[in-house]
């Protein structure tokens, strides 16, 4: 147990890892702290330098930059925290948005939690709850999950899980992908109602609401921007919710409820919880029997 007193108290000579939120688009976003913390900084990690540099040359910031990113956030992670190990603060930004929401900013997070370095998050611009509260849907309960998965076999998977859940859901897509990813959430959600926004606080800011059938027939064509899907839970007693009646069950569980309720055998029963949770068979009759996987 570690608890951190963000601004009390000596953090033993190690430094503090800031997390910058950075504008989404409207560059009069960025927050007063935000523009402090950044040109007070020893270091600047940033996704992509040049687009930083663009950001850093618009408010006048001149510290030392760092390269993080998803394909060398390894090497590079090992050297910032041996950076704030020796008593440097960092200010890890994204490309756009609050850093550690899908990109490899909550690994560094977590690697300095786990060293006792000290963790400050700042409160800025957020794609997903900016689009969110202009959605029209419900804002008391929602489920923020990113990116779907690129495989067909994965993306199935997912969307069954989530095809229970009452919540609203938030998803981001890319431009080349949006259309396909609307017909897979019709064909594993039904007909529900979804608010897709694109070039949020930019000039061509875009909200479109309606029903899935509505959106897909007006998505014709090549499209431009990140996208933020907003799609709305499923109703409280539906078929998908009956469907996943096992969600709460571990393996084992799952297995004996058929054994004990369906008269099944070992083999019959490790077979339809295959079924039912898109596993292989294999890893159902080993996480059944307790065995390790080799």
């Amino acid at each position: 147990m570690w608890e951190q007193r963000s601004f009390q108290g000596d953090h033993h000579g190690k430094g503090t890892l800031y997390l910058v939120p950075t504008p989404i688009g409207n560059l009069d976003d960025i927050t007063f702290r935000a523009l402090d913390v950044l040109k007070h900084t020893d270091i600047l990690a940033a996704e992509d330098t040049r687009h930083t540099m663009k950001l850093c040359t618009h408010f006048s910031i001149h510290v030392p930059m760092y390269s993080y990113h998803e394909h060398n956030k390894k090497t590079s992670g090992k050297k910032l925290i041996a950076e704030l190990e020796s008593g440097k603060n960092v200010a890890l930004v994204t490309d756009a948005g609050t850093p550690g929401i899908s990109d490899p900013g909550a690994d560094l997070a977590a690697a300095c939690a786990a060293r006792q370095i000290p963790v400050v998050p700042l409160p800025g611009a957020n794609a997903a709850l900016t689009s969110l509260i202009a959605s029209g849907l419900p804002t008391d309960h929602f489920l923020f999950y990113g990116f779907l998965p690129r495989t067909n076999k994965e993306r199935s998977r997912a969307l069954k899980e989530l095809s229970t859940l009452t919540c609203t859901l938030i998803f981001y897509e890319s431009p080349y992908r949006v259309e396909g990813t609307l017909k897979d959430l019709k064909a594993a959600f039904g007909n529900r109602r979804v608010s897709v926004s694109r070039e949020l606080t930019k000039q061509f800011e875009t909200f479109v609401r309606g029903t899935m059938d509505e959106l897909i027939a007006a998505m014709g064509g090549p499209q431009k921007g990140e996208f933020c899907l907003i799609v709305d839970g499923a109703p409280e007693g539906s078929a998908a919710q009956a469907d996943l009646w096992w969600l709460a069950l571990d393996i084992p569980a799952h297995v004996a409820y058929y054994m004990a309720n369906q008269g099944m055998s070992v083999k019959e029963a490790i077979k339809q919880t295959a079924e039912d949770r898109r596993l292989p068979k294999r890893d159902v009759y080993r996480a059944y029997h307790h065995l390790e996987k080799p």
